[in-house]
């Protein structure tokens, strides 16, 4: 399942060369309060599909001039689906419809002012640096990263979107929505008094499967069934409960510095189940002492919530929108979509040219689901520092289809497991 430490760095080395001498002509970030903002879609699946459609529904001239996925399939869906939907937002010939490993680079090429990233999430650290090199605004979709050496990788491409006043969005919509906004505001003014303790939930049925199929290879195979493989999903709690983890790193205004918890598989434990789990229990402490205790889980028929908590000693605070306690309080405004108006607010920023860069708390937050995987796979007290400098690189060392996969199934079919007190965290 673990790849060389070196993979990493020597694919995006490669990456850097390629950037240098063929991206030079690459137009720069949108200069602000000026003309059309131009698009491209990288990831052409249900959420790029999604993504592309929250950004040209914001009221601006926006258009949409390139796409692209590594299956032609999915990005030649995606370009029709967008062309009827959007009409005139919407200029996308032939030639700009990329599908293969390389497309990504061809739509950043192209003369789009802004760059959507929403392939599966073990791509994104490689995506974001070329779209960063090239000069490129970027949203991408969360997680950031699904392993420690993509976490770095992000780390040092945000310092060069700063450096080049680019504007990063990452799909973290809680942050947007006004009722989430309120609530953690409340929560940083003292309404519940210093945080005790926070808890978080990612519980629900679960999501799609989709079968292999008999002429695929193991990495077309893996490829578009990649939420079951952590080297493209993160697994569940990377994933998904990242959403509920940030918010609470957001609430309390920092980062955990260590993680335990336990976890496994009870339900969803089929040949295209993959390797990950489908229940985690994470204990995150915090470097005051104060603790976040997180579920994650994908097991139909359960208790299920998408809640963030935080106790004080005058009360509760809930991400849903309510406080109880000495100072009482419930959101009662508008309801505001988070996946709508994280596009709005950034295509303001770029017209503004206001200093807009989320891929800090994106990074940040993203690791920290990384880090409770590493203890609940390891059964271990797993240290963000140690974690952060030490932990596997999930990535194969080459991208193409007929490449080697990092985990492979056995005579059977199955997929050999993580298990607590054999899998080491590094």
């Amino acid at each position: 399942m673990k790849t060389q430490p070196s993979s990493r760095r020597t694919f995006l080395q490669r990456s850097a060369v390629t950037l240098a001498g063929g991206l030079a002509i690459a137009r720069s970030a949108h200069a602000a309060g000026s003309g059309q903002i131009k698009i491209a879609l990288v990831g052409c699946g249900g959420r790029g599909i999604g993504a592309a459609s929250n950004c040209l529904d914001v009221k601006d001239d926006i258009k949409l001039v390139a796409v692209a996925d590594a299956f032609e399939d999915k990005a030649q869906h995606a370009a029709k689906f967008l062309r009827w939907r959007y009409a005139d937002k919407v200029a996308l010939p032939p030639d700009r419809v990329f599908a293969g490993f390389d497309a990504y680079r061809a739509a950043i090429q192209s003369d789009a002012d802004l760059v959507l990233l929403v392939t599966p999430p073990g791509f994104r650290p490689l995506h974001y640096r070329t779209a960063v090199m090239a000069g490129k605004n970027v949203f991408m979709e969360k997680p950031v990263c699904v392993d420690a050496p993509g976490f770095r990788s992000v780390q040092e491409t945000n310092k060069l979107a700063e450096q080049k006043g680019l504007k990063i969005a990452v799909g973290l919509n809680m942050r947007h929505t006004t009722s989430y906004q309120q609530t953690v505001r409340r929560i940083h003014d003292g309404a519940v008094g210093p945080i005790c303790f926070l808890r978080c939930y990612g519980n629900n049925a679960g999501v799609w499967v989709r079968p292999r199929k008999p002429d695929q290879t193991e990495m077309e195979y893996q490829m578009r069934n990649w939420y079951y493989f952590v080297w493209l999903s993160g697994d569940v709690i990377v994933e998904q409960t990242v959403h509920m983890i940030d918010m609470a790193n957001w609430a309390k205004g920092a980062c955990p510095v260590e993680a335990n918890g336990m976890g496994g598989r009870q339900v969803r434990t089929g040949r295209d189940h993959g390797q990950v789990y489908d229940h985690f229990a994470v204990e995150y402490s915090y470097a005051d002492g104060v603790k976040l205790f997180c579920q994650a889980r994908h097991i139909p028929g359960c208790f299920n919530s998408s809640e963030v908590a935080a106790h004080g000693p005058l009360g509760l605070a809930q991400s849903s929108g309510r406080i109880t306690g000495q100072r009482p309080w419930e959101y009662t405004g508008p309801k505001v979509s988070g996946h709508a108006q994280e596009h709005v607010d950034l295509v303001e920023a770029i017209r503004k040219n206001a200093n807009y860069h989320e891929g800090w708390y994106g990074a940040t937050s993203s690791m920290t689901a990384v880090l409770g995987r590493m203890a609940c796979y390891s059964g271990q007290i797993v240290r963000w520092d140690d974690a952060v400098a030490r932990g596997p690189d999930e990535l194969p060392p080459k991208l193409a289809f007929d490449a080697d996969c990092p985990l492979k199934p056995d005579a059977t079919g199955a997929y050999p497991v993580p298990m607590p007190g054999v899998y080491r965290a590094y």
